[in-house]
């Protein structure tokens, strides 16, 4: 069955308030009902902050920071996004696939790729924020401890933040600390671990270490909230009182 993902909301242009636009690959997008319980974290990320600031979410899997733009999906959020609104830009897991050539970009194209989101935010008044990307469920067999995922494109987002002053979220690093706090077994109530005949989507179950179910969806975007508080942006003051792992869980 193909995916299917929620289109973004048009009523962000009807209104004052900041809109946050979303760009980004299956790890971050909303989710059609029928693929219960997978969800993407920026599905729940509104949850985390007041009705003050919209969110339009963009992001579609299988993307690469490449692909996002080539099939004019990043054209898309720059024909709406508007001076005061917030682009968060968050790729890694699909420019990595060097098996799938379309997708796939080397660092250096990487770097240049992300460029783009961000001189494109900017020329249009908004605030980009790039998201290192959200780790894989990667650990050590032996020790238990969880690895760093994609840490040559986590580097290469890193030198882009700093060579152009812009703001970055290090999801990758948060994200990682929190799946060693929850340990190897703890972790498949964040991915998409299912049991057989749980859901009608995976009637066979699943064992996914990149996906996620709505609970770990609703964690990851509460990560994402308290590294934004952490920005001193506008958009930080948006960020919901005494973010605990508790709201999360409801």
């Amino acid at each position: 069955m193909k995916r299917t993902f929620l289109a973004p909301s048009t009523q962000a242009q009807s209104t004052n308030k900041p809109t946050v636009y979303l760009a980004g690959d299956s790890t971050m997008q909303t989710f059609d009902e029928s693929w219960k319980p997978e969800a993407g974290w920026g599905q729940m990320i509104d949850l985390f902050f007041t009705k003050d600031v919209r969110f339009a979410n963009h992001a579609i899997g299988g993307r690469s920071s490449k692909t996002f733009i080539t099939e004019g999906r990043l054209d898309q959020i720059l024909h709406e996004i508007r001076q005061g609104d917030y682009m968060l830009i968050q790729f890694g897991h699909n420019d990595a696939t060097i098996s799938v050539p379309a997708r796939y970009t080397t660092i250096p194209e990487y770097k240049d790729y992300l460029k783009q989101y961000v001189n494109g935010a900017r020329q249009h008044g908004a605030e980009p924020i790039l998201v290192t990307p959200v780790g894989r469920r990667i650990f050590d067999e032996e020790t238990g401890a969880f690895k760093l995922s994609f840490p040559e494109y986590v580097q290469g987002m890193k030198e882009i933040a700093v060579e152009l002053n812009v703001k970055l979220v290090d999801l990758n690093a948060r994200s990682t600390a929190y799946y060693n706090e929850m340990g190897v077994e703890g972790t498949k109530a964040i991915f998409l671990h299912t049991a057989p005949g749980a859901y009608t989507a995976f009637p066979n179950g699943s064992a996914d270490d990149t996906h996620f179910q709505e609970y770990g969806a609703r964690q990851i975007a509460r990560l994402v909230a308290l590294e934004v508080k952490q920005l001193k942006l506008p958009l930080s003051k948006f960020v919901i009182d005494d973010l605990t792992d508790d709201q999360a869980m409801q």
